[in-house]
Formats: C-alpha cells, structure tokens, sequence
C-alpha cells in the first residue's frame, strides 16, 4: 500500500487539476464575448476534462485508494482570483480569457510533468495513463495557444 499510496496521492493531483480546469473554462465561457464561437471549444476542454477526471478516480479505485471528489488546488483558487482580478482590470475581452485559459493549461502541464517524475513507483498501467493524458492535455495546450495567437491579430 505504501508504494500505491505515492500513486493514489499524485492521481488525486491530476484530479484536483482537472477539476481546476472545469471551474476554469466554466468561467472563461462567462467571460467570452456572447458572439464569439470561444464557448463550443471551452465546452469541449470540460468535457474533456470530465472524462479524464473519471478515468482517474477509476485508476485510483483500481490501485485500493480512495478519489478525492470536488476539491481543487489551491494554486487554482489562487487563479481563478488572479483571473477575477485581471478580468476587472484588463477587461473581459477573448484574447484575455485565452491568456488566462493558456496559463491554466501550462499549469495542468506542469501538474503532469510532477506526477511522472513520481511515476517510478507506479504500475505500468498507472504511468500509461498519466502519459496518455499529459499527451492529450498538451493537444488541446497547443489549441489554446493557436487560438490565442490568431486572436492577438483580430484584436491589434
């Protein structure tokens, strides 16, 4: 259980970060401009991030640990007041909340990264997951990224 507990913690961190990532793009679709067609891509990154959530409270199950439910980081609590905060000051224009969407994604990037450094005591299956995952995140990173430069040249 030891070795599994090392496991059991860094999934339920890449399930506090994808919970961060709902709450993120549930916001960002708020601040979107009402015309802008931001809202069908952010809806995409929640569900997304709904099924990989699932995915990992099954691998913790499957490993004998319990899935934390509901509970985020708090280095996203702490951003999504940044993003409050920026909202009000800088305005809630796309290219802003896609800023802000870029900096959530580069966050789930990192929580990733820590969980494979942490991997060498996982299954096999446990890593391949992780990887999977860190892999696909890093598609929709790159996503938000483009969409974010495209819409500096609509916005200049």
């Amino acid at each position: 259980m030891k070795d599994n507990q090392i496991a059991i913690d860094a999934l339920n961190d890449l399930i506090r970060i994808n919970n961060d990532r709902i709450e993120g793009y549930e916001k960002a679709i708020k601040d979107s401009a009402e015309d802008s067609n931001l809202a069908s891509l952010f809806t995409r990154m929640i569900d997304q991030s709904s099924r990989i959530r699932q995915e990992l409270m099954t691998e913790v199950m499957n490993i004998g640990g319990e899935s934390v439910k509901g509970e985020t980081t708090n280095s996203g609590k702490i951003y999504r007041v940044w993003m409050d905060v920026k909202s009000s000051v800088a305005g809630k224009t796309d290219l802003s909340v896609l800023e802000l969407c870029e900096y959530g994604e580069d966050a789930a990037q990192k929580a990733y990264k820590v969980a494979l450094t942490e991997a060498e005591n996982m299954t096999d299956s446990t890593r391949e997951l992780i990887m999977n995952q860190k892999n696909e995140l890093k598609e929709s990173h790159d996503l938000i990224k483009t969409k974010r430069d495209m819409q500096k040249v609509v916005e200049k």
